[in-house]
């Protein structure tokens, strides 16, 4: 489809640094022009001509780490520690969920990520089969990874599964659907498990997503077992040898800001699902100083509860201000580029995450015509501290128009509510047997 958005805002350059009217050409999937009115020749002809005055076309939003199912599991268990919410009331629940279960908690997640402006996003968690038809289905983009764990009872069928999907799913969906290999933690994963998982990775040249380092409890009992740091006992088993997206990244000490940017490790900060579970501040402007390449995820809607990446950047500006006693800390404009192009790089995304000809066209329209968005003196400024997900009217994921005037065109919108009501309150049942 040739689409032409006409007459909008956009922001300047990839460092967001101003506005200016200009209009989108997109033809096969991808940005054919991007900028100043009448750069389109003039024998092209769109499709589909879209009226962008009074919107502001943006990157589509990338949530560089979540577990999109955990929306089933939404406001069930707050208000308690990590591992006691995992361990007592998080893990007893997801052992009765089903394949279906978690296809339809998936589509709920992606219909809300649809509808807050999320275009792309890296998922953690089982039954990925469901999770990457339910990606397919809805057009957006993925990278996923089967949760793994090598101190359970699932540690090789996990493995398993993961070469399946890699062989299954690895480019599926036109290209929207990249696999990882997905190691839980290094608390989950000892030294013998890991060394399986990166064979893996070696043989399908995977990358792997792995929490790293998310509480003090974490750094605790890893010192304790092996002497070291969580990144030090990843790097000495050759783990930073692959492409690594390290979701956290909390507790960082000594060396490991140092290991993690010398080996290319990408981070993954969850401000709001840290904040929610006391599990600290991420040292991210330190990180960001030492050359790491940061993303901005929501994490799971259990610890967060909701999946909007534009309450996200508006956190992660605003925490690190205060955290540090620097308003000059994380400025609007590298907030915003965490979560589109940054994010891209975090999940090695060559061609996603900018306005640019020649890459995939992923990009949402806000609507500007809201008090809370006037006036209009820096748009940048507006859409971290200001825009809500409610302003988002339309999404465009791979050339493909799959949210028009907020109506997702590609989701039974009423069927997944009623899907997902049915199978929470069957779970929570379930459990308290």
């Amino acid at each position: 489809m040739k689409i032409l958005i006409k007459d909008c805002y956009l922001l300047q350059d990839s460092d967001n640094s101003g506005s200016v009217k200009g209009s989108i050409a997109i033809e096969d999937g991808r940005f054919l022009k991007v900028g100043a009115e009448g750069n389109v020749h003039e024998d092209w002809l769109p499709d589909r001509i879209i009226n962008g005055r009074n919107y502001l076309c943006l990157p589509g939003l990338v949530n560089s780490h979540t577990h999109a199912a955990m929306t089933l599991l939404r406001s069930y268990a707050d208000d308690l520690p990590l591992m006691y919410w995992l361990e007592k009331k998080i893990w007893p629940l997801e052992a009765h969920l089903t394949d279906d279960d978690v296809y339809w908690g998936t589509m709920l997640a992606i219909l809300e990520m649809i509808e807050s402006g999320t275009t792309t996003f890296s998922d953690m968690y089982m039954f990925m089969d469901q999770v990457a038809k339910a990606v397919e289905e809805s057009g957006i983009r993925a990278c996923l990874a089967r949760g793994l764990s090598g101190v359970g009872d699932q540690a090789e069928e996990g493995l398993l599964e993961s070469k399946e999907h890699l062989e299954k799913w690895q480019g599926a969906a036109d290209g929207r659907i990249s696999i990882w290999l997905g190691p839980h933690a290094p608390y989950t994963c000892p030294p013998d498990y890991l060394e399986k998982v990166l064979a893996l990775a070696q043989e399908y040249r995977a990358g792997i997503h792995i929490h790293v380092a998310e509480t003090r409890d974490e750094v605790e009992q890893i010192n304790n077992l092996y002497g070291k740091t969580p990144v030090a006992y990843l790097k000495d088993l050759g783990v930073f040898k692959f492409p690594v997206l390290a979701a956290h990244c909390v507790h960082l000490t000594g060396d490991d800001i140092p290991s993690l940017a010398e080996a290319g490790v990408a981070v993954a900060h969850n401000p709001e699902s840290n904040m929610k579970l006391a599990s600290g501040i991420a040292p991210v402007p330190q990180m960001l100083a030492a050359g790491i390449t940061v993303g901005i995820g929501t994490d799971g809607a259990a610890s967060n509860n909701n999946l909007d990446m534009l309450e996200e950047m508006r956190t992660a500006a605003l925490l690190h201000k205060v955290n540090s006693y620097d308003p000059l800390v994380l400025p609007a404009p590298q907030v915003l580029s965490m979560a589109t192009r940054d994010g891209a790089q975090v999940l090695r995304l060559e061609d996603v995450g900018l306005l640019k000809p020649g890459y995939k066209a992923d990009l949402i329209l806000i609507n500007l015509s809201q008090a809370h968005l006037y006036p209009r003196n820096n748009l940048a400024a507006h859409m971290v501290y200001a825009a809500q997900a409610s302003d988002v009217d339309t999404v465009i994921i791979d050339g493909q128009i799959v949210m028009e005037q907020k109506k997702v065109l590609t989701i039974d919108k009423e069927r997944v509510f009623q899907e997902v009501e049915d199978r929470s309150q069957r779970l929570i049942s379930e459990a308290q047997v």
